[in-house]
């Protein structure tokens, strides 16, 4: 199953078998979060679905469902006996600050845990030729984290020897390990989980999903991604402002979005001003009637400007694809440039034609990614750190704490790596993204249709 809706389903649903979370044994010891605390039984579930029948996958007793997240009454460890871990990996994301400070306050203040280890530079950090020593985390040094964007761990990209992290792990004493990070790092993390089980060691693993594109399975949000979209919004805002300021004016921004364009789309929807969106669910061309070109200057003969908003994962199949443009660190085929590709099409259409025209292209990709958190980031952020510690207390195991028909939910990282997810270009958000651009559903020319 490799495709994936807006919804975020991959084909079709899970199996109930495949939504139970692994635990390292029983909880039996008595959580010391009394008074108010409201506890959470583990027979409390999160349809996957939105409605019960939906799929015709039978009753409420049968349909598939998540587990909730939330605290438990009792625990696997002893809370004064704890150390925990974090590590933090792939690319810069808003919020990332703001899950290390959560995991770090809830586990002091919410159990009394006083050992937090922080590796420093990702997964390298775990590495038997670790880039850095592991630093200790207390509450001073996070108090202020979450008002600054990136990690104050470091990051990295590829995989590391599970053996070897493993070691690091044992060494440093860590019963707890939580992982920030997207597909890769979740795929890491289950590696990790793997290979402790294959010890009968009981350490947890808990992953915590970070994609700035919004694109990982089974959470219907992912941190970092409404900041993106705020801060995408004011650098859209930036070429309409140019584009109308110049006669043929044209302003082109390149947004974040490997194989998801819901960045794109979703600044289009705040903007209301661009009028073709280019994501990499929807094929387009350059050439022909009703071809990318075609319509752009249909636009600029009828209105002087225009607003062109791609992202970089757009377009993709345009380039010749007889060139390897070869992987990253991470094993991730690299993408080329379609942002330098559109400018360049698009200057030597006009130039071509002898029509006068004034490009601007703008990409923010790393502005944005370096940012703080915004309000509804941050705030999202602290749950999130909260459930990872709640869930990792009372013994789970291999699972991201996910975000399901607007409930924390606890998944197991198996489940995630299977697909991706994308926009459905028959579903609401690319209809309405349509209906804001005025754009035809397809922009493939004739000749190439």
């Amino acid at each position: 199953m490799t495709g994936a809706s807006s919804s975020g389903t991959a084909g079709e649903l899970p199996r109930p078998e495949e939504l139970v979370v692994r635990r390292l044994g029983e909880a039996t010891i008595a959580s010391p979060l009394r008074g108010d605390d409201k506890f959470v039984g583990d027979d409390t579930r999160i349809f996957v679905a939105g409605a019960t029948d939906e799929g015709g996958r039978g009753s409420r007793e049968t349909a598939p469902s998540f587990e909730a997240a939330g605290p438990r009454d009792k625990l696997f460890f002893e809370p004064r006996e704890v150390s925990c871990g974090i590590v933090t990996c792939g690319g810069l994301c808003p919020g990332v600050n703001d899950v290390i400070r959560s995991l770090v306050l809830t586990a002091n203040h919410r159990y009394g845990i006083d050992r937090v280890v922080g590796f420093r530079y990702g997964f390298a950090g775990l590495a038997a030729d670790k880039l850095a020593e592991p630093v200790l985390l207390d509450l001073d040094d996070v108090k202020d984290a979450h008002r600054h964007g990136g990690t104050m761990l470091g990051t990295s990209r590829g995989p590391q020897e599970t053996a070897e992290m493993l070691d690091t792990l044992s060494a440093w004493q860590v019963d707890i390990l939580f992982c920030i990070g997207g597909d890769g790092t979740l795929r890491g993390a289950a590696a990790i989980a793997g290979e402790i089980a294959s010890r009968g060691l009981p350490i947890s693993v808990i992953g915590i999903p970070k994609t700035i594109d919004n694109d990982l399975l089974w959470s219907q949000r992912s941190f970092g991604f409404m900041t993106a979209v705020e801060a995408a919004g004011t650098v859209v805002d930036a070429a309409h402002t140019e584009a109308t300021g110049t006669y043929n004016g044209i302003g082109l921004v390149k947004l974040m979005g490997r194989y998801s364009g819901s960045i794109a789309a979703q600044a289009t929807l705040a903007s209301g001003d661009v009028n073709f969106c280019l994501v990499p669910e929807v094929p387009f061309t350059f050439e022909g009637p009703g071809g990318l070109l075609d319509l752009l200057e249909q636009r600029i003969a009828e209105r002087q400007h225009a607003l062109v908003v791609a992202a970089e994962g757009a377009g993709q199949d345009l380039f010749d694809n007889g060139v390897d443009p070869g992987r990253d660190r991470s094993g991730n085929l690299k993408l080329r440039d379609v942002g330098l590709l559109l400018k360049e099409r698009i200057t030597a259409h006009f130039e071509t034609r002898g029509i006068r025209t004034d490009l601007k292209y703008i990409d923010p990709s790393y502005t944005i990614r370096a940012q703080p958190a915004n309000s509804m980031d941050s705030g999202f952020c602290l749950i999130l750190g909260q459930h990872a510690v709640h869930a990792a207390m009372a013994g789970r195991t291999a699972m991201m704490v996910g975000f399901w028909n607007h409930a924390f939910t606890h998944v197991p990282l198996e489940l995630v790596g299977r697909g991706r997810k994308q926009l459905d270009p028959h579903e609401e958000v690319w209809q309405r993204v349509l209906d804001a651009t005025g754009q035809p559903h397809r922009m493939v020319g004739k000749q190439n249709a």
